[in-house]
């Protein structure tokens, strides 16, 4: 069985934006971003990225956008991610979807898919809604957020470099 890191785009990976991210020039990773996968891949983790793009539903960009997006985040990291799944829909817009995260059908997806060990497993969000689809899948918790946040995540921590130091030492 295989331990991974389920990982969060916006806000994650990249910083965050008030508006939809789907252009590449947009996409800001830094290189704390890079080194914390770069530490959670050389400890044995695969990492996957598990993030809700409603602004497909919405008209507002397509799935390929998404890709050319994924693509450019492989570059900059080294292609150090496993496998990225999406979620295309919205409920006020297309339709009601599990892979939806609060819900946890991307997780489980992958995690059948790669034999992964929840037990041995993290999601890491920065919404609450990726801590419950966390949850749901049976894995540990961590939100990116301030420390005074509320989350029933596990723990809490202001961005990935300082989440992969808890899971790495």
């Amino acid at each position: 069985m295989n331990k991974c890191v389920f990982l969060d785009r916006d806000g994650v990976l990249n910083q965050d934006s008030p508006s939809y991210l789907y252009c590449v020039d947009e996409l800001v990773i830094t290189d704390d971003t890079i080194k914390a996968l770069e530490r959670l891949k050389g400890a044995g983790y695969l990492l996957i990225v598990v993030t809700n793009q409603a602004g497909i539903a919405k008209g507002l960009y397509k799935r390929e956008d998404v890709m050319k997006c994924h693509e450019h985040l492989q570059e900059r990291c080294g292609h150090l991610i496993d496998a990225l799944y999406f979620c295309p829909h919205h409920p006020d817009y297309s339709s009601n979807s599990l892979l939806r995260k609060p819900d946890s059908l991307m997780l489980e997806k992958a995690i059948a898919k790669y034999h992964i060990d929840p037990t041995q497993s993290w999601m890491i969000g920065d919404q609450e809604r990726d801590i419950q689809a966390g949850h749901k899948a049976g894995v540990r918790t961590i939100r990116i957020a301030d420390p005074d946040t509320q989350s029933k995540a596990e723990a809490l921590r202001t961005n990935l470099w300082e989440a992969s130091a808890l899971l790495v030492g």
